[in-house]
């Protein structure tokens, strides 16, 4: 929680019970998170953050003596990303608190999960897709991805066969997986249907290839997505303050809090991405 003084409405039990729903409500919606790992918390007073680009990556050299030389992994170039805070207020009203007070009930904190819901919505909009203004590049249009026109989802077997020929695009680029797979709700609802000769989903044949999970967003842009090759060695998402919440103080007798969080995504190694669209 955030600081204030001797006029902060709620109890001990209270805050830890707000916290928790917050946290909860955004983790239920949270997608790019199951796909990039964390770096961090760094701290909330930290506003910018290096993040290395690293390009044509070199095989390990094998010898008997280590003496072959090559470039070191790392090598590339590097950046300074701000990290902007992402944010959604709420007001809990007195009145409402005096009534769950009385009769011994919990405090509504509907409102509460509501910002949380929105806050994490605008993560994954950051992460996925960047923030051009702040020189932000997102998963979906990182500079130096692949890229994959798909066919018609519609058609049985379409969805895996694109999903093929994309996993395939980078493993020649150096990328072996395991893979995990973002898209449009839109796309997501055409892989569940039988596969024509099967007595299986279309989207269970695709898990077999995409083993780090296949997930539905609705900050992707229709009829898109994204296949990626998960690891810290390709992109993470760091964090100098985690999902909290904090009071703003008193105005007319209600109580204002805030939702927020301060992070940016950072791609390392582009050619772990393949985008496709329609």
């Amino acid at each position: 929680m955030g600081v204030f003084d001797s006029e902060f409405p709620l109890h001990t039990n209270e805050i830890e019970r707000l916290q928790s729903i917050v946290v909860e409500a955004a983790r239920r919606q949270l997608i790019g998170r199951r796909i990039l790992e964390i770096y961090g918390p760094l701290g909330a007073g930290i506003q910018g953050v290096p993040a290395d680009r690293f390009e044509n990556v070199e095989l390990a050299a094998a010898d008997q003596l280590g003496q072959t030389e090559g470039e070191a992994f790392g090598t590339g170039h590097r950046v300074q990303l701000p990290i902007p805070i992402l944010y959604k207020d709420f007001i809990l009203h007195w009145r409402d608190i005096e009534f769950a007070r009385q009769i011994g009930t919990d405090i509504d904190f509907s409102a509460a999960a509501g910002a949380a819901s929105v806050v994490a919505t605008k993560e994954d909009d950051l992460i996925f897709n960047g923030k051009a203004e702040f020189g932000i590049e997102g998963v979906t249009n990182a500079t130096g991805r692949l890229t994959h026109m798909i066919e018609d989802w519609t058609e049985s077997g379409r969805a895996y066969a694109d999903v093929v020929q994309m996993t395939t695009k980078l493993i020649e680029n150096g990328q072996f997986g395991p893979y995990a797979m973002a898209v449009h709700p839109a796309l997501y609802a055409k892989m569940l249907r039988v596969h024509q000769g099967t007595n299986v989903l279309e989207i269970e044949h695709i898990r077999e290839l995409v083993t780090a999970g296949v997930y539905q967003s609705p900050v992707m842009k229709e009829n898109t997505g994204v296949i990626v090759s998960v690891g810290r060695q390709n992109f993470d998402i760091a964090i100098t303050e985690d999902l909290s919440v904090t009071y703003l103080g008193a105005e007319r007798m209600n109580h204002p809090f805030r939702v927020y969080e301060c992070l940016v995504p950072r791609i390392k190694r582009p050619s772990a991405i393949c985008s496709f669209s329609a």
